[in-house]
């Protein structure tokens, strides 16, 4: 039984497992309260963050890593098109750009305006964040003018990528998102697989719903 330890990023690896059929098991993860209060945690992660799974004899971190884990080692699957297939190229990029450029700006502009001291909410750091998000975001809208979904006309683990970064983006810095990818994260938010990982991640559909 694969373990899955924490919601936030944690999403994205429910919702590959809810559309691959794989059994799982959600363990909560409170970074409110703090990891250091969390030894079993700590002992999956030293270094306290979310996501983490455990297969096994398998640990593995970082959402993105976790996903591209699942999908070799219990595919094939059509969520993850073959190096051969001409999906593949756009799917590779779009899979990590979810994450390296569009989640990883929003969490420092995030951070920034909801943590950070009043004086520090706009700071250079927290713009240039959003300018990156906001650059790399069109990609997505442009790939979008064309397919329905990133790699194509077909829904990929690409798509849950950057469809959490989206929902991020919306819910965690009001960021007003155009009618092109409120339709697109529609279509996401239609899927069963989404609507049963979004049953499954109490904590997630709360604040989302908020």
């Amino acid at each position: 039984m694969i373990t899955v330890y924490g919601e936030g990023r944690g999403f994205r690896v429910v919702w590959l497992l809810e559309e691959m059929g794989l059994p799982y098991r959600l363990r909560g993860v409170d970074l409110l309260h703090g990891v250091e209060n969390d030894p079993e945690f700590l002992a999956v992660n030293p270094a306290g963050f979310i996501p983490a799974i455990v297969d096994g004899d398998v640990t593995m971190v970082e959402s993105i890593a976790i996903l591209e884990y699942l999908l070799a080692r219990y595919g094939p699957s059509p969520l993850a098109p073959g190096p051969k297939d001409p999906a593949f190229p756009l799917y590779q990029q779009f899979l990590h750009l979810g994450e390296a450029g569009l989640a990883a700006s929003v969490y420092f502009v995030s951070g920034a305006r909801n943590i950070a001291p009043e004086d520090q909410r706009d700071n250079w750091s927290a713009r240039q964040a959003l300018d990156l998000f906001e650059t790399r975001l069109t990609l997505v809208t442009r790939q979008l003018k064309n397919t329905p979904y990133l790699a194509g006309a077909a829904f990929t683990a690409a798509d849950i990528s950057v469809g959490y970064a989206l929902e991020m983006a919306r819910k965690n810095i009001g960021y007003p998102l155009g009618e092109m990818e409120q339709a697109y994260l529609t279509r996401l938010r239609e899927r069963a697989g989404y609507r049963r990982a979004l049953d499954v991640c109490a904590a997630t559909r709360r604040w989302w719903e908020s």
